[in-house]
C-alpha cells in the first residue's frame, strides 16, 4: 500500500469532501478552544510533536531528540502515544524509541493519552511529550511543535481526503514552534520559510550515525566500513523517497529500491520480494530503517549476503534557540502551577 497521492483528477472529484472536512475541523478546533469540548490536563507540563499532514515528517526522531535533552537535563520524562497500526500496547515506532532511549523513560500508550498518562504522574514525572499529539485537543499541552516537511511545501498540498492535510493551514496559529524537517531539499524550504513567515521557525536536517546489522544491538558503522555495495533499500514509512534521498546524500551506492506502506508489518513473501528485485540488481546488501527493523522481528533474509540498519539522529542549527522557546513554556507552566 502506497502512502495517499491521489491525481489531479480525484483530487477535483473529491474537493467537495475536503470542503465539509474542512468545516468539521475547523468546528472541532473551535469547541474546544471555547471550552464545549472537555479538556484535561496532567500535573506535569506537556510538550507535543505532531504535524498537519498525513504521512512522515519526522515526529519519532524529534521524539526521540527532545527525550534525550530533558533527560540529560535531569528530568524524568514519560511519552504519550497511541501506538499508531500497533497492538498489545505497542508499535513499531513505540520499540524503536524503547529500543534508543531505554528505561530511562516512561511509556504510555493508548487512544486516552490523559488516561495513559495519570498513573504515571505518582512516579515522578517531570515532563510529558505528546507523540503526534497536535489533532489530540483532548489533553492540554504547555507547547505544541508541529513538524513539516521541508521537500513537500504545505502551499501545495489539500485538505484530507483531496490531500495530505489534517486540518487547514490556518491551525498553524495553535503552534508554540515549527520545525521544517528534510531541509536538505533546499527549495522546499524556502517555500516553506515562505508561508510560514509569521511563525518561530526552526530548522532540522538528518544526520547518520551510521549502521548497524538487523537484529543485532552490535556496534555502529560508518558508511566507508560497510563496503562498496552496490546496495539495495527497502522501507516501510511515511516519506520513503526521503530515506533513498538520505542515503545518496551519504554517498551509498543505492541501486534500487522498494517501498511499502507505512508502518507495514513485514511478511515472509515481502522478504522474498526484496532478495529477488536485489539480486536481479546484483546487489547482496540491504539497507533500510530503524523503524523497519522493529517490524521484521522474527523473519530471516537468506538470499542476501546481509541486512544493515540506518541509525540515524537530528542537528538542529539553532538548537539553543529551539530548547529556549520550550523552556519559556515551561517557566510559564511553573509560574501557573505556583
Amino acid at each position: 500500500m502506497s502512502e495517499w497521492n491521489p491525481s489531479l483528477l480525484l483530487r477535483v472529484l473529491l474537493w467537495p469532501l475536503s470542503v465539509v472536512y474542512s468545516v468539521v475541523a475547523r468546528a472541532r478546533a473551535l469547541c474546544y478552544a471555547k471550552g464545549w469540548l472537555t479538556v484535561n490536563r496532567l500535573s506535569a507540563p506537556v510538550i507535543s510533536v505532531g504535524n498537519l499532514t498525513v504521512g512522515g515528517t519526522g515526529k519519532t526522531p524529534v521524539v526521540i531528540w527532545l527525550a534525550e535533552k530533558f533527560v540529560a537535563s535531569g528530568k524524568r520524562v514519560a511519552i504519550l502515544s497511541r501506538g499508531y497500526r500497533g497492538s498489545g500496547g505497542t508499535s513499531d515506532e513505540i520499540e524503536l524509541m524503547k529500543h534508543r532511549l531505554g528505561a530511562q523513560v516512561l511509556f504510555g500508550v493508548g487512544k486516552n493519552r490523559f488516561a495513559e498518562g495519570k498513573p504515571l504522574e505518582s512516579q515522578g514525572v517531570d515532563i510529558f511529550i505528546l507523540d503526534d499529539g497536535f489533532q489530540h485537543m483532548q489533553l492540554a499541552r504547555d507547547f505544541d511543535i508541529v513538524l513539516i516537511d521541508a521537500s513537500r511545501p504545505i502551499d501545495e498540498e489539500f485538505l484530507l481526503p483531496a490531500g495530505r492535510l489534517r486540518e487547514p493551514r490556518s491551525a498553524l496559529k495553535r503552534a508554540g514552534a515549527v520545525v521544517l524537517s528534510r531541509v536538505e531539499n533546499r527549495a522546499g524550504k524556502r517555500k516553506a520559510n515562505g508561508t510560514l513567515a509569521s511563525l518561530p521557525v526552526f530548522i532540522a536536517s538528518t544526520r547518520l550515525l551510521g549502521f548497524r546489522a538487523l537484529a543485532e544491538d552490535s556496534a555502529l558503522r560508518s558508511a566507508a566500513e560497510i563496503g562498496r555495495g552496490p546496495f539495495f533499500a527497502f522501507c516501510g514509512i511515511g516519506n520513503p523517497e526521503a530515506f533513498v534521498h538520505d542515503l545518496e546524500r551519504w554517498k551509498i551506492p543505492v541501486v534500487g529500491s522498494m517501498f511499502f506502506g507505512d508502518h507495514h508489518h513485514y511478511a515472509l513473501k515481502d522478504v522474498l520480494a526484496v532478495e529477488q528485485a536485489a539480486k536481479l540488481l546484483g546487489a547482496a546488501v540491504l539497507i533500510t530503517t530503524e523503524k523497519d527493523a522493529q517490524n521484521l522481528a522474527g523473519l530471516e533474509f537468506r538470499g542476501v549476503a546481509k541486512v544493515l540498519v540506518a541509525v540515524i539522529a537530528l542537528d538542529f542549527p539553532d538548537e539553543g534557540g529551539f530548547l529556549a522557546a520550550i523552556d519559556q513554556a515551561l517557566v510559564a507552566h511553573a509560574r501557573a502551577a505556583a
